[in-house]
């Protein structure tokens, strides 16, 4: 009798193990099928977040984040065609080009349910341009009346700056000047809208270090909420319930995930870990356009790839020595060779193509010129020549190109230039102090025009960063500021650029393309030129 039982005990224990044999060889499903079932979107961001006030950041990374999460009076248009309307549902614009009234949204809301309104813009754009934040983007709200004595610290009356809520629903700002670029400008960041009462409640508004940004307190105004960000590891959006325009949003919550290491990044991606990656090894650029064309993205961007000079060190003052370093960067084998992408090389820094500009002639590849430029400063082959640094962070496609570079000076110049690697956030605090002497740089622009990239080079940019200023520079930005007439416009940034092609703060490498992975799943997505994403029209398929 025991044998007929120990058989029956035998069988259920074979079926429990064929049971459990197929259930571990069930292909488990990845973060993206997942994703397309449940409108979680998983993106790479690129480098950790270091901060998400929009009056504070300037680095892509964040924007990314920010996009979700703040709106803005106007929106992008993922067609790329006009703005979009955003908290304001309509606007109107005086004949004389200088006074623009927005109407909001009577059912636009911040994430705890009180509505936004004009005295919101007023609040956040006195917090920007209060100096004590030290915002580095203030300065575009110049063109408002008032704006720059007020940021500047001649009065710090705020009712000097011309920007007033006529009630809860209307705005009014009074130009310094015709500005056609105006609702392309206020696209940015830096003009949307910031809570300050909350802002408030955990410290001084107009002061850094205020940690409002953590999940716990902040609140937004956008498509999306923050509902996680865990350093080092992901930041997680979800739909707001709270926005106007929350029909229209398709996704339920994007997943930003920080890459250092973007060999690790594209394995994620074909791993089924991230829907959108933000960058492509070099070397995998190649075999992604033979293999699989479907998922590699090559998007068009208005954004130059670049070196900072700080002119404040020594030998770097001297302006024959930086045009030698520039002369000496063969840019076209970058790009052929190593960057293998049909980027533009870059003798400009504006880009090719920036709302009809026409660029001055640049700072074209000339090993004979360039070893002549340091043989009359005192260094003929390098003799003399202290070694220099160079500061990026530790992505490995700039090391690739900054050891190109490298080698390029050593030969064609005897001069010794050494790679200092640091993490992003140490990166941007010697950028703040001039803690460096050459710095990787990258600059997207703005908004659609040439005083997005000019601008950058004024004495009083909080972007330039380098040391250098010329009054003349300053002065011709100034007066094409006054002018309507592009052409006339144009005409002053040519002879501006030329200035700075002649003393040469920077050294242009290339012209940026944006090329990335993206699964097929993903659909609507359509980054404008200036990087800028409208999450609210993206949605996933399974």
């Amino acid at each position: 009798m025991r044998f007929p039982f120990l058989r029956s005990l035998l069988l259920v224990w074979f079926s429990i193990g064929v049971i459990a044999g197929f259930s571990g060889c069930a292909k488990r499903e990845t973060p993206v099928e997942l994703g397309n079932r449940n409108g979680t979107l998983h993106r790479s961001n690129g480098y950790e977040v270091n901060e998400l006030d929009p009056h504070i950041v300037t680095g892509l990374a964040e924007s990314k984040v920010l996009a979700a999460l703040f709106e803005g009076l106007v929106a992008v248009n993922p067609e790329g065609g006009d703005v979009l309307p955003g908290v304001a549902e309509r606007w109107s614009v005086s004949d004389d080009g200088l006074t623009y009234t927005f109407f909001l949204r009577a059912n636009a809301r911040w994430s705890n349910g009180v509505p936004v309104t004009a005295e919101d813009f007023v609040r956040s754009w006195q917090r920007i341009l209060t100096p004590g934040l030290a915002a580095d983007n203030a300065p575009w709200f110049y063109v408002i009346h008032g704006a720059e004595a007020f940021h500047k610290g001649t009065t710090n009356d705020f009712s000097t700056v011309s920007v007033t809520a006529s009630d809860a629903r209307t705005l009014r700002v009074l130009l310094n000047h015709p500005v056609p670029y105006f609702l392309s400008l206020i696209t940015n960041m830096a003009w949307r809208p910031v809570p300050l009462a909350t802002i408030a409640a955990t410290g001084d508004p107009y002061r850094r270090g205020n940690n409002w940004t953590r999940p716990e307190r902040i609140v937004t105004n956008g498509p999306f909420t923050l509902k996680e960000w865990s350093a080092n590891r992901r930041i997680v959006v979800e739909k707001s319930p709270t926005y106007w325009d929350a029909a229209t949003v398709r996704l339920n919550a994007i997943h930003f995930y920080p890459f250092d290491n973007k060999d690790a990044e594209e394995r994620a991606f074909r791993s089924g870990q991230l829907h959108v990656t933000d960058v492509v090894p070099f070397a995998k650029v190649t075999s992604y356009l033979r293999d699989q064309p479907e998922v590699l993205r090559n998007d068009p961007t208005l954004g130059t790839y670049f070196y900072r000079i700080n002119t404040r060190r020594p030998a770097l003052g001297d302006v024959r020595v930086r045009r030698a370093l520039a002369l000496a960067v063969d840019r076209e084998a970058i790009v052929t060779s190593i960057l293998r992408g049909g980027q533009p090389i870059a003798t400009t820094f504006t880009p090719p193509g920036t709302a009809g500009y026409e660029l001055p002639p640049g700072l074209k590849t000339d090993f004979v010129a360039a070893r002549a430029l340091l043989k009359e400063a005192g260094y003929e082959g390098g003799r003399g020549f202290p070694p220099i640094e160079l500061l990026m962070d530790g992505s490995q496609n700039h090391r690739i190109i900054a050891e190109t570079v490298q080698e390029m000076w050593r030969r064609e110049l005897g001069i010794e230039l050494r790679l200092v690697n640091q993490d992003l956030k140490s990166t941007y605090a010697a950028r703040r102090v001039g803690d460096f002497q050459l710095l990787r740089s990258d600059w997207i622009g703005d908004f659609l025009d040439p005083v997005t990239f000019l601008g950058v080079w004024t004495s009083d940019s909080g972007n330039n960063y380098t040391g250098w200023g010329n009054a003349t520079y300053d002065a011709l930005l100034r007066r094409a500021a006054l002018l309507t007439d592009n052409t006339q416009r144009h005409a002053l940034f040519r002879e501006a650029e030329q200035i700075l092609l002649d003393e040469v703060p920077l050294i242009p490498i290339y012209h940026t393309n944006h090329i990335y992975l993206l699964k097929t799943s993903v659909k609507n997505w359509r980054p404008t030129q200036l990087e800028e994403m409208n999450y609210k029209y993206v949605w996933l398929e399974e």
